[in-house]
């Protein structure tokens, strides 16, 4: 069965009246179980045919990526793509989706905003999520991103992407590591660090921080 409609299922039941309640009994049924979960959006978009988070996905990239759509409606569309992707089935879903390749050539966009956008949704779909950090490794978007991170000559581009690195590298060491090897001495630091070592790692972003900062000023 489809997980969404499963899930209605769930709801169905839980939500439903008792039909073996003691119809002699003084106790309202309902006030003897406990509140049923919230209705899933999924699986109502199932029942009723409306679209679901990963059709939602892909029209985002589309619109972002078309060029008849206006720069204005392409950073809405990338606004919508990140709050999906907030959600960690929606972020891994996105190699399944195809969506990784774009949104990675985003990062070398002409547009500032869309640049950022793309350096903001790399930061939100690998945040804690051990699985799309391994893929924004193995797409090889960590040395793009230390590129925007010392060289944009946008200050809020070079900090969403400051931020997307930070996300990587935690807790994850193939990809500090592998940071560590594009980033420029002064920045990283010599000898290895430990990705479960959250003082060193936020040495090293505070240190790409300081760098835009100063680019900035």
């Amino acid at each position: 069965m489809d997980p969404g409609m499963n899930q209605l299922l769930k709801w169905g039941i839980e939500n439903s009246e008792n039909p073996s309640a003691d119809p002699t009994s003084t106790t309202d049924p309902k006030a003897e179980r406990p509140s049923g979960r919230p209705i899933n959006a999924e699986a109502l978009n199932s029942l009723f045919g409306g679209p679901s988070d990963a059709d939602l996905m892909k029209e985002s990239m589309a619109s972002i990526l078309s060029s008849q759509v206006t720069l204005e409606d392409k950073l809405v569309a990338f606004d919508n793509f990140e709050q999906l992707i907030e959600n960690l089935d929606n972020a891994n879903n996105m190699e399944v989706l195809g969506l990784w390749a774009p949104l990675v050539q985003l990062l070398k966009s002409n547009e500032a905003e869309l640049r950022r956008y793309a350096a903001w949704c790399v930061g939100t779909a690998v945040q804690n999520n051990v699985k799309a950090q391994a893929r924004l490794l193995a797409v090889d978007a960590i040395p793009v991103l230390a590129q925007l991170s010392i060289k944009d000559s946008s200050e809020t581009v070079r900090r969403k992407a400051i931020y997307a690195l930070s996300s990587e590298i935690r807790n994850f060491q193939p990809g500090l590591d592998a940071a560590l090897k594009t980033l420029p001495k002064g920045i990283a630091p010599e000898g290895a660090i430990d990705a479960g070592d959250m003082e060193a790692v936020d040495r090293v972003i505070e240190q790409l921080r300081e760098d835009s900062a100063r680019k900035a000023a």
